[in-house]
């Protein structure tokens, strides 16, 4: 180790993002689209007429998911939104199972 000063903020900074991550700092259990959501969500996928509700909703998901739209040059687009989708549809297909569509 050149210079140990440099070393141990880092080092313990790892070992608290672990152990958070340990110790449950993630919870999986949480629902992540609310009702409302689950419906819009499945309108949009039964093809039914976009509203600028159903968008709002669609929209408020991805952000839960960590699409942020509003920046002004993205250099990983359109990734970052295919991932964020792909993350809403997985939390669709695991809470939304009896979302009747709207």
């Amino acid at each position: 180790m050149k210079n140990p000063r440099k070393i141990w903020p880092m080092l313990s900074a790892l070992v608290l993002l672990l152990g958070g991550c340990a110790a449950g700092g993630s919870q999986q259990s949480a629902s992540h689209l609310s009702a409302l959501q689950c419906q819009d969500l499945a309108a949009l996928k039964n093809n039914a007429p976009p509203t600028p509700e159903r968008s709002r909703s669609e929209l408020t998901a991805l952000r839960s998911a960590g699409y942020d739209p509003s920046r002004w040059f993205d250099p990983y687009y359109p990734a970052d939104l295919q991932a964020a989708q792909r993350q809403v549809d997985s939390w669709f297909a695991a809470e939304c199972q009896h979302a009747p569509p709207a």
